[in-house]
């Protein structure tokens, strides 16, 4: 009789007769393995845990703690969710329902125009299917035989995906009355789906085309544990009390109108956050050599032809005809820095040369991916290109870390680095690929930063480091990048003359650490909650008198505020000072000064602050002492 011969992780071995299943081998290790086995991974290979093994395998039992078995329940509820809305709305035709981070999505065709009202009756659907605890089979047939039957079920989107597929064995998953095209795996049975929410609905052309049909997406999320579920949710409303487009309403912040999509409107405090910002990352830059330089935002196309972004981002960039003459609003920096570059003839002794940008930028983004500061088409980034020798590379790639490490830190943001290396559409030679990717990596290692590998991520023109930080919801942002590249200086022909006197290439760094403005301040606003540091508040002091007559000593306290270099306003209306207190504290302004009788009569200020309430009176010369200090070592 034929035997399964088994490698465990721990790195045991246990024999079984022909025909186990991964479940079968679950049940063997322990009961409560049995019970949260979510899909196995033999060889390497994900499958579902009825599929027999063969031969000799190594086999690891995945539940809900393991990403891959997580993300296998998800699509399962996906799977749930698509057969609840086909039971109540008939007719509907299912186009495709992958798992994202969080969750899943299922674009639908449905006869009814669905919202987040409906949700309650698409959930009781299936939690009704939950119980039925309907057995999840999957099925191989001929690909002939799977477009008759989708045609038969009139399913387009299905029959679209099949025409994209070879000929050959196509795999469904069937759970009662319910089937669906999918490569799987899939957990065993319905019964194990018990902990899931509906969250939006929004629309979503077929295949990302504007001209192909306006689909249904439902968006969702699942979990093994409703205790997991429950937290999420709450992380979920905490990020939505968060959501940088509400604070910048309430808090005066910026706006948005449709006569400008995608372009921001700065109002006073938010422009005056956007300086502060800035004048932070000049500061740094500075003090590491940086030289600040300004450059048109309109190019004729053979800048862009030269650079490659002609030929590879044409797409993204915004196109202006004028004059029987086709302009390009510049996307990025870098070959006008590149100009600069070849403007005069470059010695060795020049290198490094560091040009910094904070110009406009635009880049074309469809309407319906436009998300507030998020995602915007014109923004501005603390943008830099350091031209070097190659021997140089490790010790400017160090010198950038440091930069990225103290902006992150001052903002109390952790952060992951991952290497980007070769996409398919690169230019250039494999083996200068291969030296840059090189370089880039071991510059981390000499700064002993750990790092994951992000294959075929970098850029068209060289290999980059991407810097994902993380908010105080414990959300990933993609931040900064490091990109190298040895394939500008050749495609403009940049020279330096070496030490020998022979002409050679320089090689390009380019780098963000903010990223976009606009996006990191829609990223920290989330962050904080809206109440910024201090030395970051558009606000920092707000003078509150307690009646009328003390108006003379609250114009004085705030005008010594303001001879001592601080953001602050009069609370000079008509009203009880409680309510001037809590409408502060709603505007999230750092500290309050309430000035009455007793304060006028001495010269001193009730201080208050927005998180730690009342701090006394004292003196005004102490306070501005103090409050100076906090913004000067930019406290937390």
């Amino acid at each position: 009789m034929e035997q399964v011969q088994v490698i465990l992780p721990d790195g045991s071995e246990r024999t079984y007769p022909a025909g186990t299943t991964p479940a079968d081998v679950a049940k063997d290790v322990s009961s409560r393995l049995a019970r949260e086995a979510l899909v196995a991974k033999v060889n390497g290979r994900l499958v579902d845990l009825a599929t027999p093994l063969e031969g000799r395998v190594e086999l690891q039992i995945m539940t809900a703690d393991d990403p891959e078995g997580l993300d296998t329940l998800r699509h399962s509820t996906a799977h749930l969710m698509a057969q609840a809305i086909q039971r109540l709305y008939p007719g509907t035709k299912l186009a495709i329902g992958p798992t994202i981070e969080n969750g899943f999505y299922y674009d639908i065709d449905c006869p009814q125009q669905l919202s987040s009202d409906d949700f309650a009756v698409i959930e009781e659907e299936m939690r009704k299917i939950v119980k039925e605890n309907l057995p999840i089979r999957r099925e191989e047939i001929p690909k002939a035989e799977a477009e008759k039957m989708f045609r038969e079920l009139g399913d387009v989107f299905k029959l679209e995906i099949l025409e994209d597929l070879e000929d050959g064995s196509i795999s469904l998953y069937r759970q009662g009355e319910f089937v669906d095209l999918c490569r799987g795996p899939h957990v065993p049975s319905t019964g194990r789906l018990k902990a899931f929410k509906l969250l939006s609905v929004a629309g979503a052309y077929w295949r990302g085309d504007a001209n192909r049909p306006m689909l249904q997406r439902i968006y969702g999320t699942a979990f093994a544990k409703k205790s997991d579920l429950d937290a999420y949710l709450e992380r979920l409303e905490e990020a939505a009390k968060r959501d940088h487009r509400k604070l910048g309403r309430e808090l005066d912040l910026f706006s948005f109108r449709d006569e400008a999509p995608g372009f921001v409107f700065w109002h006073p405090k938010g422009y005056t956050l956007y300086r502060t910002l800035e004048a932070f990352s000049r500061e740094i830059q500075e003090r590491y050599g940086y030289e600040e330089v300004s450059t048109p935002w309109i190019f004729r196309p053979q800048l862009w032809e030269t650079s490659g972004h002609w030929q590879h981002y044409r797409e993204n960039m915004f196109i202006i005809e004028t004059e029987e003459e086709t302009m390009g609003v510049k996307p990025m920096n870098c070959p006008a820095h590149c100009l600069l570059y070849k403007r005069e003839t470059r010695s060795y002794r020049d290198l490094p040369l560091r040009y910094a940008e904070y110009g406009p930028l635009s880049r074309f983004e469809l309407s319906g991916t436009l998300h507030g500061l998020l995602r915007v088409r014109g923004f501005h980034q603390d943008d830099a290109h350091l031209f070097v020798r190659e021997d140089q590379i490790e010790e400017e790639i160090g010198n950038v870390l440091a930069i990225i490490d103290e902006i992150y830190s001052t903002f109390g943001m952790s952060y992951k680095i991952k290497l980007s290396t070769r996409p398919e559409d690169f230019m250039g030679e494999i083996e200068t690929w291969n030296r840059a990717e090189a370089a880039l990596a071991r510059a981390l290692e000499r700064h002993n930063l750990p790092y994951t590998l992000n294959e075929g991520d970098g850029a068209f023109y060289g290999p980059k480091l991407d810097f994902d930080v993380t908010d105080a919801l414990g959300r990933s942002w993609q931040c900064a990048t490091v990109q190298l590249d040895f394939q500008f200086p050749e495609r403009f022909d940049l020279t330096y003359v070496d030490q020998d006197g022979r002409e050679k290439r320089p090689v390009m760094i380019h780098r963000a650490i903010l990223g976009t403005i606009e996006r990191f301040i829609g990223i920290i606003t989330e962050h904080f909650a809206g109440a910024f540091p201090t030395w970051l508040a558009p606000v920092q002091v707000r003078t509150i008198p307690v009646s009328v007559r003390h108006h003379d000593y609250g114009q004085e306290v705030d005008r010594k505020l303001r001879e001592a270099g601080l953001r602050c306003e009069f609370d000079e209306r008509n009203e009880k000072v409680g309510y001037k207190i809590r409408d502060a504290q709603m505007q999230k302004i750092p500290y309050m000064l309430i000035v009455g009788d007793r304060e006028a009569e001495e010269g001193t200020v009730s201080v208050r602050h927005r998180r730690d309430g009342d701090l006394g009176s004292m003196a005004l010369d102490e306070f501005v002492s103090r409050v100076r200090a906090e913004i000067e070592s930019r406290a937390l």
